[in-house]
Formats: structure tokens, C-alpha cells, sequence
């Protein structure tokens, strides 16, 4: 199943939490509060504000910073992704 998102709403799936030791070793983040980091799967055509399309300013692929306790998550084939409107979404990370 593939998602639309309508207006200014953003699809994310969150990013695993990981730590690495001095030594290399990835330690998966199981124990700890999910992060605030999530990628960018689907986007809206954007808000509609005085009569204008207002753009996109994430699109697939980038690598997003969301508010806590924001969006609705949804199951989709196994999957489990967040859908947040555009202005919750605080920064994209840069690499």
C-alpha cells in the first residue's frame, strides 16, 4: 500500500536509534526513548494560504528533526510510519 498525504502533511519513518562503543560496536537502541529523527517517504502537494500553493520545503529522501508528541502513526504492511503536517517538523539535517 502507498501513501498520499494531502495539504501540507508529511509521511516519516522513524530512524533506529543506534550507539556505537569507543570500539565499533553498534549497540541497537532498544531501551531507550525513541528519537526525534525520522526520513522523509512522502509528501503533500502543500497548503493551499490566501488563494496560493504554498511549496514544500522537505521532500523524499531528506532526513527531518519533528516535534515530540506530534502526528498520527500508522501500520502499513509491516510498517510503521508517522504522518505530521509540514510545521511540525523543526529541521533537516544536513550531512
Amino acid at each position: 500500500m502507498k501513501l498520499k498525504p494531502l495539504g501540507d502533511r508529511v509521511v516519516l519513518r522513524q530512524l533506529e536509534a543506534e550507539e556505537t562503543t569507543k570500539s565499533g560496536i553498534v549497540l541497537p537502541g532498544q531501551n531507550k526513548e525513541k528519537p526525534q529523527q525520522a526520513e522523509v517517504i512522502a509528501v503533500g502537494p502543500g497548503a493551499v494560504v490566501d488563494g496560493k500553493l504554498e511549496p514544500m520545503e522537505v521532500k523524499v529522501g531528506d532526513h527531518v528533526i519533528y516535534s515530540r508528541f506530534v502526528g498520527n502513526e500508522i501500520k502499513i504492511d509491516d510498517d510503521e510510519v508517522m504522518v505530521v503536517s509540514q510545521k511540525d517538523i523543526l529541521a533537516i539535517i544536513e550531512e
